[in-house]
């Protein structure tokens, strides 16, 4: 009966936080159509997200691509299909391994920074502060990371994608001895505008999510040092999570 009474307690708890954040999802998105508008927030938080997130983005995606035509190559090379290794590297980028790699990445810089940087404003009482002001402390801290990861993931997304194909290019091409021609011009016959907008859907979607629960994460966090860092390892694996169970249902949604 114990261990019943547990469970339940458990369950009872997770529902109840699984609640609270869609309450505070709609509350922000509902402010975010209220003005007044907080531009120069947004212009800062869009250079949070892209600028700091750039470098990584480069590095893992060019390696991503590289690493997908090695490894395609050789499969493909059992089938007599060596041609087809840039329409494999660009589908499998452009529909899935960019969007869900590219949010991780920016989790893991960017949404953990997020989540201690709205965590220390609890703990050091500036959201108490803003709140005895009068004014309201989600359109001040949440709508402007929600707007600029919307704007900002399908950006770094396609950056990610161009950069692992032409790094694809660079091993199927300069190393493995694939004509440049083959490479890029079967690409248009098996690419076509769904896969684009497959890949900026998820992108979006991811976006909401990463800032969604990283926000969550450091505006309801404990206090104290402690407090601030498990809210940022929570944030970081429970974004990684959703990214996942996200992609895989509307993979299976756009089938």
């Amino acid at each position: 009966m114990e261990l019943l009474r547990l469970m339940g307690k458990w369950g009872l708890s997770v529902v109840w936080e699984m609640g609270h954040m869609f309450i505070f999802l709609v509350n922000a998105l509902y402010t975010a159509f209220r003005p007044p508008f907080k531009i120069k927030l947004l212009l800062r938080q869009i250079r949070f997200f892209g600028n700091k997130s750039l470098l990584v983005i480069l590095l893992t995606g060019a390696f991503t691509g590289m690493v997908l035509a090695l490894q395609l190559f050789h499969i493909l090379r059992k089938f007599g299909s060596v041609g087809l290794l840039g329409p494999g590297i660009a589908l499998s980028l452009i529909r899935e391994l960019g969007p869900v790699l590219c949010a991780l990445m920016i989790t893991g810089r960017a949404g953990s920074a997020l989540t201690a940087e709205i965590g220390m404003m609890r703990i050091s009482e500036q959201i108490d502060a803003l709140t005895a002001m009068a004014l309201n402390p989600v359109r001040y801290l949440i709508v402007p990371n929600i707007v600029a990861a919307i704007i900002v993931f399908p950006l770094l997304t396609c950056i990610y994608d161009v950069i692992g194909i032409y790094g694809g290019y660079l091993v199927g091409v300069k190393i493995l001895g694939i004509s440049s021609g083959t490479y890029y011009s079967l690409m248009k016959g098996y690419l076509d505008i769904k896969d684009v907008l497959i890949g900026l859907y998820k992108s979006i979607s991811f976006g909401i999510i990463v800032s969604w629960v990283c926000c969550y994460k450091g505006f309801y966090t404990g206090y104290g040092a402690v407090g601030v860092s498990k809210s940022t390892t929570e944030a970081v694996v429970m974004s990684s999570i959703l990214i996942l169970v996200w992609d895989y249902s509307l993979g299976s949604f756009f089938i």
